[in-house]
């Protein structure tokens, strides 16, 4: 299994996903001695960002070997939890399944190493610290957890579950991680940058869903995950109806939580319910008769049917609808690489993060995109120009219009949007550019000199 998770990345080293452009952006802002938060604008926490400074933030095949060895790790960590639950049996299935939907899933899910995805060997290893009746390093786990993803707040409750008689332990190993954080944090001068970003914005962006009926948008999406996902569901299924035991209960209700979270039911936001789906589908499979643990087995012929055959269509360069973003941002790369002279900076107008890497020219301002400037959130901002946050947008513009002005400005929203055009939006800063070209998706503009 480990060498299919291989080749199946590997098949992607041609692409890069806007979630991972993100991260990678910032980390090459790090890399380049700059402050996260203070000089660059983050939504996300700390070790997300340099999660991508192992590998020094490249795209290609180290960045795809990364991702397989995360999933690599997701698998083994499953296992290891599985194992201080039950036995040797439900290890290896736990890791087997834990691999085949950390490849045979949504492309964008899988691929790029988001939050969600990186927190995902991180949840194994707390559930399963605490059922092997390490607390302390439980709670370390969970901790580490919350400085990729916020959400790894309910990974610690999760971990309450089995061990609240000894919450002091928890609670002193979830400090360690957590402390370090702010302690690096404050010694670069980043906590209120970082509170403002992280949960100011954050809580913003979660009250403020783009779905229109949230509740009957997450079922439909919710069932068509347990379809994709029924030989997990089948054996859970198996498991919850031999096992009586309410803290298993709770932990799935805990995971479906980080799914309901800010009413969006994205992929990625379903690998919260991977860790506890794939455990009990790993006990309900040993559990099950021979005859029901193969017609579980035929029901992975679905997402494999479904997911697998993509990989060698993107290997062999094959057209796909889901990469045309992508291909745009790759066409004004390299236009920039082009036209650019050594030292010139960039802004990018939009949620295209990716050009920062694709270009490899620095960012020009603390800003990675435009949402913190327009206030409009990323996930509707092709179609819509509602703002979430307002006065937020208004005091980064002012604090914009007193820095340097990027050499470039790219434009990558305009065109879908021309209410979000960077003209409209910021037209004081704007007044300096003149239109250098234009590709499918940019306008590229250029500071007068």
């Amino acid at each position: 299994m480990v060498g299919v998770v291989v080749a199946a990345h590997l098949c992607e080293v041609g692409v890069l996903w806007v979630e991972e452009g993100y991260p990678l952006a910032a980390a090459r802002e790090m890399l380049r001695g700059k402050a996260l938060y203070r000089e660059i604008w983050f939504d996300k926490p700390p070790l997300f960002p340099a999660a991508y400074l192992l590998w020094g933030a490249q795209t290609g095949v180290a960045l795809r070997v990364a991702g397989a060895a995360l999933a690599v790790l997701a698998a083994w960590a499953a296992g290891r939890a599985a194992r201080a639950f039950w036995g040797e049996r439900e290890a290896l299935w736990a890791a087997g399944l834990t691999a085949f939907f950390l490849t045979f899933d949504t492309h964008s899910a899988v691929m790029a190493l988001t939050p969600d995805l990186l927190s995902v060997p991180l949840h194994f290893a707390a559930v399963g610290l605490a059922a092997a009746g390490l607390p302390f390093w439980a709670g370390v786990s969970a901790g580490a957890a919350v400085c990729v993803n916020v959400k790894g707040l309910l990974m610690l409750a999760a971990v309450l579950l089995w061990q609240w008689r000894k919450a002091g332990q928890v609670a002193a190993g979830f400090a360690i991680p957590v402390a370090a954080g702010a302690a690096w944090l404050g010694w670069q001068g980043s906590l209120g940058d970082f509170w403002r970003q992280v949960w100011v914005w954050g809580a913003a962006y979660s009250r403020d869903t783009p779905l229109v009926a949230p509740v009957l948008e997450g079922a439909r999406r919710t069932a068509n995950w347990g379809g994709f996902h029924g030989a997990l569901v089948a054996g859970a299924a198996w498991a919850a109806w031999k096992e009586e035991d309410w803290k298993w209960a709770g932990w799935l209700a805990l995971s479906a939580a980080g799914v309901v979270m800010g009413l969006r039911f994205y992929p990625r936001y379903y690998f919260h319910l991977l860790p506890v789906a794939a455990l009990l589908a790993a006990r309900g499979w040993v559990l099950m008769p021979r005859r029901w643990r193969w017609a579980a087995a035929a029901l992975l012929a679905l997402p494999l049917a479904r997911f697998g055959p993509r990989y060698v269509e993107v290997a062999a360069g094959k057209p796909w609808a889901d990469l045309a973003m992508y291909e745009g941002s790759a066409r004004a790369a390299e236009v920039l690489k082009t036209r650019a002279r050594p030292g010139e900076t960039l802004l990018v107008w939009g949620y295209r993060p990716d050009l920062y890497a694709l270009s490899g020219l620095e960012a020009g301002t603390r800003y990675l995109d435009s949402q913190p400037l327009s206030g409009v959130i990323a996930d509707r901002h092709l179609l819509s120009s509602k703002v979430t946050y307002a006065e937020l947008a208004r005091e980064n513009r002012a604090e914009l219009m007193k820095a340097r002005r990027p050499e470039w400005v790219a434009d990558g929203l305009g065109p879908f949007n021309e209410k979000l055009d960077a003209r409209r939006v910021m037209p004081e800063l704007m007044s300096g550019y003149e239109l250098a070209a234009e590709v499918a998706g940019y306008r590229l503009w250029r500071l007068r000199r």
